[in-house]
């Protein structure tokens, strides 16, 4: 009896920033509904920035944006592996396979040298990487669980890849047609190039269907790569607590090498590449799952202060600049010599 009144008194909190999160979600996905150019996603994290700093957000309502913002967001991840199967890898072809790899490795690891360099903290820069080379604030949710950056950071890193990945939306049909892409090699850059799956989608549909096709295999090719990066992420964090001494034995300061909403979500894509579920049934998930990510990411909005990411500086905002410029830059040139 004692448990089912904890269990209630935990939503009872949640309630208010539940309610809010709802309400800013279905403004969210009415202003998205005005143009096919937007995402309710990327207009949810923007709307709740903009509701966070023009607003004062009651206590109270704290509870249940964390609450969103982390185990709803997890449940979008996993959702978001039904939107793959082993199979669309497989007619990727050894081109598309390649484009892949070449954009996630060198923007992975050209991000973090970039932040060094830029003076920008590792963490941070960690998951601006992470958030660039694989899906966007899905991807850097899924790495903090590993890394444990501040909540700051978190909010600097997602506003970074909604900045540039929304920017991507205006720039990159331009460039497409002045170098010449034809509508699949449209597709596959955009697909490498840009980070978030609603903004791929915005971007290749300037373009029409085919392009929207290959832009969304090669970019949710990318989506797959979450799984093994999270692992090699959680061993490279234990390998450096081992140098430095650092005691690895207590739960907070070793997790899992793949936490259980990335297990989820590999389990998702098998359960699609195994074809038990009918079209009609992926078409529901498929909304239910751009749903739950626009709820989660509102929350992480609603997390984004501008006077707190102000005191961050201006370098992460040029890190993510280059960063942009890479993945654009090096997704490109692979797409047009493979």
């Amino acid at each position: 009896m004692g448990g089912a009144v904890d269990i209630g008194q935990r939503w009872a909190l949640r309630a208010p920033g539940l309610l809010l999160v709802a309400v800013v979600a279905a403004i969210s996905w009415i202003i998205a509904s005005t143009s096919s150019a937007l995402s309710p996603l990327v207009v949810g994290v923007a709307l709740g920035a903009v509701v966070a700093n023009v607003a004062p957000i009651p206590d109270r309502c704290a509870p249940g944006i964390q609450f969103c913002a982390k185990s709803i967001l997890r449940v979008g991840v996993v959702l978001l592996g039904l939107r793959l199967s082993l199979g669309d890898v497989a007619d990727l072809g050894t081109r598309g396979l390649l484009v892949v790899a070449v954009v996630v490795v060198s923007t992975f690891f050209g991000t973090q040298w970039i932040a060094r360099r830029m003076g920008v903290g590792a963490d941070l820069g960690l998951l601006i990487a992470t958030g660039y080379s694989i899906c966007g604030a899905s991807a850097i949710a899924a790495v903090n669980g590993t890394v444990g950056a501040d909540d700051d950071e978190t909010a600097y890193a997602i506003t970074l890849v909604t900045l540039y990945g929304s920017l991507s939306i205006l720039v990159l049909p331009v460039i497409g047609r002045v170098v010449g892409f034809d509508d699949p090699t449209f597709g596959t850059w955009v697909g490498a190039a840009v980070h978030d799956v609603g903004q791929v989608v915005a971007t290749a549909s300037t373009r029409g269907g085919v392009a929207v096709e290959a832009a969304t295999i090669v970019k949710l090719t990318r989506v797959i790569l979450l799984a093994p990066l999270v692992a090699l992420v959680a061993l490279d964090r234990r390998r450096k607590d081992a140098a430095a001494g650092r005691d690895t034995t207590g739960e907070t300061a070793r997790p899992p090498l793949l936490p259980l909403f990335v297990i989820g979500f590999l389990a998702m894509i098998a359960v699609r590449t195994s074809g038990v579920l009918s079209d009609d049934v992926l078409s529901v998930t498929a909304n239910l799952e751009k749903i739950v990510l626009t709820v989660a990411l509102v929350a992480l909005g609603l997390g984004v202060r501008i006077d707190r990411i102000r005191r961050l500086g201006g370098r992460p905002l040029l890190v993510g600049l280059l960063s942009w410029f890479l993945v654009a830059g090096v997704s490109g040139l692979a797409t047009a010599i493979t």
